[in-house]
């Protein structure tokens, strides 16, 4: 088990990483809100992903084996 990280503590060594971080981190958000392609709403990405692994699913990924035909 691994040890919880104190919310007070920075993960930055200095003032300036951190608002160097800071700077970047609100650079991305900003350039993705701007952007203008279109949003694909969350429960759409969840479904079409579920979809495609459901799809790439075999009775062996479930742990089972069909019985075989020959006997």
């Amino acid at each position: 088990m691994s040890a919880r990280t104190s919310p007070i503590v920075s993960e930055f060594k200095t003032e300036e990483q951190a608002a160097s971080y800071d700077k970047w981190f609100r650079a991305q958000v900003q350039a993705s809100i701007s952007d203008p392609a279109p949003n694909i709403p969350h429960d759409q990405v969840m479904a079409e992903m579920r979809e495609f692994l459901e799809s790439k699913q075999t009775p062996s990924d479930a742990g089972w084996v069909a019985a075989s035909s020959t006997n």
